[in-house]
């Protein structure tokens, strides 16, 4: 029987708090309304609909706005500590019946307000016809139920701040927005039928580090665009049929989308959010995104999404300058503006924001089913000089350079994330040295599952665009990783960010003529997938898309109509099957008990060698890299033990558009002592390739 979700709604009702009164005394004459006690509490049953429906003997004439509060005592003593985790269950618009009538109950925490009303086209966008009560506790919460406004209505809250500014702000837990450029947000639920309990019962299966965890990231808007308008997008659901079969196919575990959350300006890539508890209305409603989920899930395929709790852009009907003051960012600009993105940090000090930042992590696994979350721009929380000259930065009460709010906040964050949900993952992406990020809290880490591995992003690439005649004199760049390979839970990432303003596409990073562009890629792409790890390639860069990726235009599909590309393709698949279908790729990729060198010293051919181990020994393979276009016959190389091995895969296939020069024929170890080994064999190293051995 398929598992249905709970919405917002369904599980308010029975809460105590939906069915207390609050009185709220106005503290401000002729701007707070104040709210009138009821002598007598109605009865709240549920009705079959789902809704709070109230049995009463009278017939009840309601208030164009009715006291009323989702808000237990301890609700706000959570949020005032911070460690409030369901806040969506609470804050935003949430339709319901109350006293027999249908209409959405509306909360908003905007403190240093001195009137919040709620304006829509249910009132003309009246300014003055529905306002809010403020809680008298001190939480600086607005509430109230509106009756007759259910499901569609279009919405935003016209606050008056203390200075008397007249504000008009898109509601931060909205579910949905109006499609941009328009800014005002909709009333709607998260129910959905799902039908993915066979995977999720199953997930910590696909998400263990002991399991091959290859990802394809996806910028949803551009994979992809209408075959009959280019300038169309392709929505939730259309992606469904087509891009979970893609994913498939190619042999994928994981897809990762950037972000997905409602953002305002669409060349932002979706970095710069507004509606953090929405998802896109570009691609379609919230229900179609959980669509898209659960087909991921059917297809044995585990989706992440990008998060931003770094920073959020000034757009004057999101979260900045909330209610007139610094309410969610730093009111001290070295704190709380980032000069690189020209947009506002987050205030990890203040335990409300620290709260709607976790429940918003909490609300994409609880409601959207998603299976991981990709923290993006983690290192410039974690310093506060980070992209600042000096003098333009204050020390923390140490006198170092850490944000140790955030630092604390990221624990908070990972602790609640991996508490309610212990199947899933969170990946950092950190390009400093900083210490311990994906280990656990109680060891003083912070506590990720998984790091973004940048050194070996960027020294791989830069070995690769040198010419292969240059590459002794810079051996030592791509044997470097393995120096710290183990210090973290690391990912290979070669993501959307080295493929863009100027960095040219992944073939043509790569030197040479035509064919050794594409046996370069090759070699560099069979090197991450034998190197220790999780991976993450970029859409386009599994078909050697030449130009950089435009996030205005679709992918260049057509591209694959010709043999150097399908190529491309091809290995991509046969990598991610010999990744799934070898246990010594992933069993041990987090431990150096999974890797050992048998030669890394060999500069002047540019030829590496090492072994991946599983947890049986049967497994271990042997992996050679020959990185210049000099084919190297009779090469002996040392092998752990005597026997029979057998090449398993070689880059340079005629399958894969390479030359062809393979080695078919098994490989019997004889008695020659080599790399410091009893045994080893000799075989063939084909140009700009990798091979991979194993004993049969």
């Amino acid at each position: 029987m398929a598992k249905k979700a709970v919405s917002a709604t369904d599980k308010a009702i029975t809460k105590d708090a939906s069915t207390r009164q609050k009185k709220v005394p106005a503290t401000k004459k002729d701007v707070v309304k104040e709210a009138s006690a009821e002598s007598k509490k109605p009865e709240i049953v549920v009705s079959e609909t789902g809704f709070a429906k109230t049995e009463t003997s009278q017939t009840i004439s309601l208030n164009p706005v009715e006291v009323y509060s989702r808000f237990t005592d301890f609700d706000i003593s959570l949020f005032k500590g911070g460690k409030h985790y369901r806040l969506y269950e609470l804050f935003g618009s949430h339709t319901m019946e109350y006293k027999g009538v249908t209409g959405t109950y509306f909360a908003v925490w905007a403190p240093n307000a001195e009137k919040v009303a709620v304006m829509g086209d249910f009132n003309g966008w009246d300014k003055h016809s529905h306002p809010l009560f403020v809680r008298w506790d001190g939480s600086g919460i607005w509430e109230g139920f509106i009756p007759h406004v259910g499901d569609g209505a279009i919405y935003k809250y016209a606050i008056r701040s203390f200075y008397g500014e007249e504000l008009e702000k898109g509601d931060p837990f909205a579910l949905r927005w109006e499609e941009p450029p328009r800014t005002a947000s909709i009333v709607t639920h998260t129910y959905f039928e799902w039908q993915d309990a066979a995977w999720m019962k199953t997930r910590h299966q696909h998400n263990a580090l002991t399991s091959p965890y290859s990802v394809y990231e996806v910028h949803f808007g551009s994979w992809a665009r209408s075959p009959e308008n280019p300038e169309q997008f392709l929505g939730y659901r259309e992606m469904a049929d087509v891009l979970v079969k893609y994913v498939k196919d190619m042999g994928f575990t994981h897809v990762e989308f950037m972000p997905l959350a409602e953002h305002p300006y669409y060349p932002s890539w979706g970095y710069q959010i507004t509606g953090y508890f929405a998802a896109s209305t570009r691609y379609g409603s919230p229900q179609d995104l959980m669509f898209l989920v659960d087909q991921f899930h059917e297809a044995g395929i585990g989706v992440i999404m990008d998060w931003v709790p770094s920073h959020f852009p000034g757009d004057a009907h999101g979260l900045f300058r909330f209610d007139g003051t610094s309410l969610y960012e730093h009111e001290d600009p070295r704190k709380g503006f980032h000069p690189d993105w020209k947009s506002y940090i987050f205030n990890y000090g203040r335990n409300e924001v620290k709260s709607f930042l976790i429940s918003n992590a909490l609300f994409w696994l609880d409601r959207y089913h998603i299976d991981g979350l990709r923290v993006d721009a983690v290192a410039s929380m974690l310093y506060l000089d980070y992209s600042r000259e000096a003098g333009e930065w204050e020390p923390n009460i140490y006198g170092g350079n850490e944000n140790l709010e955030a630092i604390q906040f990221l624990r908070e964050f990972n602790e609640a994330v991996y508490g309610n949900y212990a199947d899933v993952q969170t990946i950092a992406e950190e390009s400093t040295s900083f210490p311990g990020v994906s280990k656990p809290t109680y060891l003083g880490g912070l506590g990720f599952g998984m790091k973004w591995m940048m050194g070996w992003m960027h020294d791989t690439i830069k070995y690769f665009q040198e010419d292969p005649i240059n590459r002794k004199y810079h051996h030592q760049q791509i044997t470097f990783s393995l120096l710290y390979a183990f210090t973290e839970n690391f990912m290979l990432p070669l993501s959307h960010d080295e493929i863009v303003y100027g960095k040219h596409s992944m073939i043509n990073k790569m030197p040479g003529d035509e064919w050794q562009k594409y046996a370069n890629l090759r070699a560099l792409y069979s090197y991450m997938f034998t190197h220790p790890g999780a991976k993450l390639l970029f859409m386009g860069d599994e078909f050697a898309q030449s130009a950089e990726w435009a996030f205005g235009k679709s992918l260049d599909w057509h591209l694959l109509q010709y043999r150097p590309h399908k190529g491309m393709q091809d290995l991509v698949k046969a990598l991610n099957q010999l990744y799934k279908t070898e246990p010594a790729l992933y069993e041990k990729a987090f431990t150096d008990e999974g890797f050992e060198w048998i030669d890394d010293g060999n500069a002047t051919d540019s030829v590496l060698l090492y072994i991946r181990k599983g947890n049986d020994q049967k497994d271990d393979l042997v992996v050679a890299l020959n990185l210049t276009p000099v084919v190297r016959t009779g090469f002996r190389i040392g092998v752990p033990t005597a026997g029979t091995w057998k090449e398993i895969f070689n880059s340079d296939d005629l399958d894969f558009w390479g030359s062809g020069i393979i080695n078919p024929e098994p490989l019997r170890s004889e008695d020659v002592a080599w790399n410091y080994r009893n045994q080893s064999v000799q075989l063939t190293l084909p140009p700009l390739s990798v091979s991979v051995l194993k004993k049969v």
